[in-house]
């Protein structure tokens, strides 16, 4: 197993990355180059998440033997030294001491290779977050028709960027410079980089993880409410109804000419002025270019609010289905309409209605009410060990303390696993805030492949930017990181690429290990909605329960739903019409139009649908030919019959005549010089 559970990982984490990148893109549409960048970007930090309990386990297992080695030789020293002692320095048999064994862990990984995986991974991770993707997301937004003129927009709006990093870095570096104790070197250097991005990215971490840690247990308690999360349905029906008015609104409008040109191309288009090349005034280029960004933002903001509408449109009529269900004596789950989402084949057989009533009615509630109370606990014990880590002696960081315990017993699959839970929650209260959040419609992460380029680009420069400060967080959280805990041990191979932070001790002994007690007062911020209610003061409309502005909109969402639904009651049963006559008379109409068939094919091989007959006073070989006409009135009945249905004025037009087969009769509203003639002779007129 050397090297192999490294290897399934990797393949596994790439899948991982491109079903959430593919669920968020549109692989159909987007760029390639931005779907690249942005799994590349995904990839490698949720590689980061997964493999660093593996480099746990096998640096645990490498201090087992420094620590097997040193008993030993402390032993032997022991006993030759108690031996001189006596005076049988020669002669006498040294005490054996039986030191612990190690075990070697099923995921051992050898030597040499962790290392060089943790460079490749954070330098190019660092690469992307700081170079590349920045300008590959302004390059993928500008509206520039050139390649040019796109690179010149990229590296314009990117300035800021690299002058913010640039500023953190020189200022480190003097500091460093200034300081009598040390002198620059590549190692110090590198160190110093490495610190500024963990400096940055830590100052954010700590932002996201105090809501995420709130958030997330309430969200799922929430959930378990069927009336509360049906009224905040509600309310964001009617703020996703306003801003979908406000994205088809903004794409009529960009899609107009301007004002201006168009009154200027009138006065240029009058006849009795003459036109003048030198007079008229076109638009530039660069109005071109901001009109085409325009488009570009309107277009993605429209179709991303009609699916997210048609989403939360099927969300509110399934909890009013749920509302419904609860009292239902039969435990049998009704719909009130057919659902729109594919079903796989052994839904009918496993999840039958039964069973969506118990699940949906009965265990559901309960089920997120014990995953709210878990993510509670889990929540207060890292709150708890962000405040405690630096304790040393005692140990007062639970995550710690479980580490630990397993540590004395060699239980490495513990190791990883509790490692493995404990990385994935952070990442999920971390992640999960980066995309819930929205910047004014700026930046904003939407399932069902609605997410834009800039926005999933800034997700992977965000991601790069958080992980490697939140491992070496967690590293902190259970005294694996000498940075931190001071400690005379085996360091893993994640943290023997970042430096030694000691380099800088004012960030080392105090920015890392006092500011991450800010979660506390996030987190107390978060419960109370702090953040929300100032929001709702400043005009953003926000859920609050005990508001009035709040108390609207759900009632303005409530009749919204309640129009979406008769509305599509409407076509429900205008479709159901169409299909009761064509059962109806369908077959009436086939085999009408089938004997037409056969008994036209019939009359072809006679003399050509007529009869001759002999004129008086013409030579014997002229014959005329008159059509046959009993059969006229048996057509007609038969016309009639068929266009018996009832008007449906859900179609698209209502002279829309399928049966209509004789070219003699004209379609109402057209001319009859423009239908067709049988002698074809005004066909050029």
């Amino acid at each position: 197993m050397s090297g192999a559970a490294l290897g399934i990982e990797i393949v596994v984490v790439f899948f991982l990355a491109l079903f959430l990148l593919h669920r968020y893109a549109d692989f159909r549409k987007q760029q390639r180059m931005v779907l690249f960048g942005t799994l590349l970007a995904w990839y490698l930090c949720f590689l980061i998440v997964f493999i660093l309990p593996l480099d746990i386990s096998t640096t645990i297992y490498k201090q087992c033997k420094i620590d097997h080695e040193e008993h030993a030789s402390v032993s032997l020293v022991t006993a030759l030294i108690s031996n001189q002692t006596a005076g049988n320095s020669t002669t006498a048999t040294p005490t054996k001491s039986v030191p612990k064994v190690c075990y070697k862990p099923w995921s051992y990984i050898p030597d040499g290779i962790m290392p060089v995986f943790w460079r490749v991974v954070y330098w190019t991770s660092q690469c992307l977050t700081w170079l590349l993707l920045p300008f590959m997301q302004s390059y993928a937004r500008s509206g520039g028709f050139s390649i040019t003129g796109k690179i010149k927009t990229a590296l314009i709006e990117n300035a800021i960027y690299y002058g913010t990093y640039l500023l953190i870095f020189g200022s480190l570096l003097i500091y460093v410079a200034v300081h009598p104790q040390w002198h620059l070197s590549w190692y110090e250097l590198q160190t110093i980089g490495i610190t500024a991005a963990n400096t940055w990215g830590l100052f954010l971490l700590v932002l996201l993880l105090g809501y995420g840690l709130v958030e997330i247990p309430r969200s799922y308690w929430n959930a378990s409410r069927q009336g509360h999360l049906l009224i905040k349905t509600y309310f964001k029906a009617a703020k996703l109804m306003t801003e979908k008015a406000d994205a088809e609104e903004n794409l009529e409008d960009v899609m107009e000419c301007p004002v201006e040109y168009q009154e200027k191309m009138g006065r240029n288009m009058d006849d009795y002025e003459d036109f003048d090349d030198k007079q008229n005034t076109y638009p530039s280029e660069k109005n071109l270019v901001k009109l085409h960004k325009q488009v570009i933002y309107a277009v993605q903001r429209h179709n991303r609010t009609h699916v997210q509408w048609q989403i939360l449109l099927q969300q509110a009529m399934h909890l009013e289905d749920v509302a419904k269900n609860e009292t239902s004596s039969a435990h049998q789950f009704v719909h009130s309409f057919p659902s729109t989402e594919p079903t796989s084949w052994l839904s009918p057989y496993l999840y039958t209605p039964t069973v969506e009533w118990y699940w949906e009615c009965l265990l559901r509630q309960w089920f997120y009410r014990l995953l709210a109370v878990l993510l509670s606990l889990f929540s207060v014990g890292v709150v708890w060990s962000e405040c405690t880590f630096f304790s040393t002696r005692p140990v007062l960081s639970l995550f710690a303390v479980f580490i630990q315990l397993a540590e004395r017993d060699y239980n490495y699959l513990y190791i990883e696993m509790a490692c493995f839970i404990t990385i994935f929650f952070l990442c999920t209260c971390v992640y999960s805030t980066v995309f819930r959040i929205r910047v004014f419609n700026y930046y904003y992460l939407a399932s069902h492949h609605q997410t834009d380029a800039y926005s999933l680009q800034f997700s992977g420069m965000l991601f790069c930017r958080l992980t490697p400060p939140l491992c070496l967080n967690f590293l902190g959280l259970i005294h694996m990181d000498s940075a931190i805990s001071h400690q005379l041990k085996e360091q893993t191979a994640y943290t023997s690429i970042m430096g030694s932070m000691r380099v800088l001790s004012f960030i080392a002994n105090g920015f890392y290990i006092y500011y991450p007690m800010l979660i506390l007062l996030l987190c107390i911020a978060t419960y109370f909605s702090l953040g929300t209610r100032c929001l709702n003061l400043l005009g953003f409309q926000q859920f609050v329960g005990d508001n009035e502005m709040t108390s609207d909109l759900i009632d303005e969402g409530k009749e919204l739903i309640r129009r979406e639904k008769r509305k599509r009651q409407r076509t429900e049963d205008g479709e159901n019409r169409r299909r009761e006559w064509k059962e109806r008379y369908g077959n009436t109409r086939e085999d009408t139009a089938r004997n037409r068939n056969r008994n036209e094919a019939a009359e072809m091989t006679e003399t050509n649908y007529s009869d001759t007959v002999p004129i008086p006073n013409t030579s014997p070989n002229r014959q005329v030919k008159y059509s046959r006409t009993g059969r006229g009135t048996e057509r007609d009945s038969i016309e009639l019959l068929e266009d018996a249905e009832p008007l449906d004025f859900n179609a698209e037009t209502l002279s829309d005549d399928p049966l209509e087969t004789d070219s003699t009769r004209h379609v109402p509203g057209r001319y009859l010089s423009m239908s067709s003639s049988r002698s074809r002779i005004f066909d050029d007129v």
